[in-house]
């Protein structure tokens, strides 16, 4: 009797335990597909921190004659009080600035700062916050060959983006006095460059889109973003990079050639526009030091101070003479905005 009592008791208690493990395991909530997003995940993490600037410049203002007075880019959201990073040359001489959120809104922005040396900028958003802000990342980590991505918005405020790789990471001058010893070159391309975000595999912002070069598909020159790092608390404070020292500036445009360098125009308010050059003069010398690339040619001006004398020595009609030019700080062109 006793072991049919135990028996029965063993089964009792058996039995809720076999039930319960026969139960169907509750089924985790899975997303409609209407829910889920096709854009890529590296475009989902940096996209609420893009936003389009439309901007309207001073007419009468040296960068306009270039730029046109009313311009447009992307820029990147990166302190949720709103600061964000763009291109100088989208708001060099800005008098208006609207932002374009990525939730349909417009709001005013205000111009911060520039490192014209780097050709960035900072605007902040005006209005209540706090705003989504994009995780900045050096680039270097980045080895040629990864994928990469490239995020702005165009002037419809649509979002355009497009899966990259890093084709290249070198040096680079161009036309305008201006020159980065280490530049990241993304393709392809996209139609809205100026001022996107270049992002890697987990989205995080490592470089500003600035300009498109080449031919069909093209190539993105993106500046890397540990140059904006590294003096972005003196762009928020002061406007401008303190801690550096001015670079002589003096307003000379020059075309590179295989093994030299030539004028080829004049900024509408530097220096170099009076002093004697013409088109087509070839540069062969900078303060007494023979040069044949763009490259040298800024390297040598700028081993010397804003406000010194610049001697560039030009062939022209087989001569060889020396044009002297008093250098200015570029920045006194376009003074902090305060």
């Amino acid at each position: 009797m006793t072991g049919r009592i135990g028996v029965t008791l063993v089964a009792a208690l058996l039995i809720p335990v076999g039930l319960v493990l026969a139960r169907p395991a509750e089924r985790s909530a899975r997303p409609h597909p209407n829910d889920l997003s096709a854009l890529p995940s590296y475009v989902q993490r940096v996209e609420p921190a893009i936003v389009g600037l439309h901007v309207r410049a001073a007419e009468d203002r040296p960068s306009s004659a270039r730029l046109g007075s009313r311009r447009f880019g992307s820029a990147v959201v990166f302190d949720p009080r709103g600061y964000a990073v763009t291109v100088s040359y989208v708001v060099l001489d800005a008098v208006r600035i609207e932002a374009k959120l990525r939730d349909g809104r417009s709001v005013p922005a205000r111009l911060i700062g520039f490192d014209l040396d780097t050709g960035l900028a900072v605007v902040r958003l005006e209005g209540t916050g706090p705003w989504p802000a994009a995780e900045l990342w050096p680039s270097g980590d980045l080895h040629v060959g990864a994928v990469t991505g490239t995020v702005g918005v165009d002037e419809d405020n649509d979002l355009v983006h497009a899966t990259t790789t890093l084709e290249s990471v070198r040096r680079f001058s161009a036309f305008w006095e201006y020159m980065l010893d280490r530049a990241l070159m993304l393709t392809p391309s996209m139609s809205s460059w100026g001022g996107s975000a270049a992002v890697d595999e987990r989205g995080r912002v490592v470089g500003i889109v600035s300009l498109r070069l080449g031919e069909p598909p093209y190539v993105s020159l993106a500046i890397p973003v540990e140059k904006f790092l590294a003096v972005k608390d003196e762009l928020l404070a002061a406007g401008r990079v303190v801690s550096r020292r001015p670079r002589p500036w003096i307003g000379l445009y020059t075309a590179a050639r295989p093994g030299r360098v030539v004028v080829d125009g004049f900024n509408e308010a530097g220096p170099a526009r009076a002093a004697g050059f013409r088109r087509g003069d070839l540069i062969v010398g900078v303060n007494g030091v023979d040069v044949t690339s763009q490259e040298e040619f800024y390297e040598q001006m700028w081993r010397r101070q804003a406000g010194d004398t610049i001697d560039v020595s030009v062939r022209r009609d087989d001569r060889v003479q020396v044009i002297s030019v008093r250098s200015i700080d570029r920045h006194r062109l376009y003074p902090p905005p305060r």
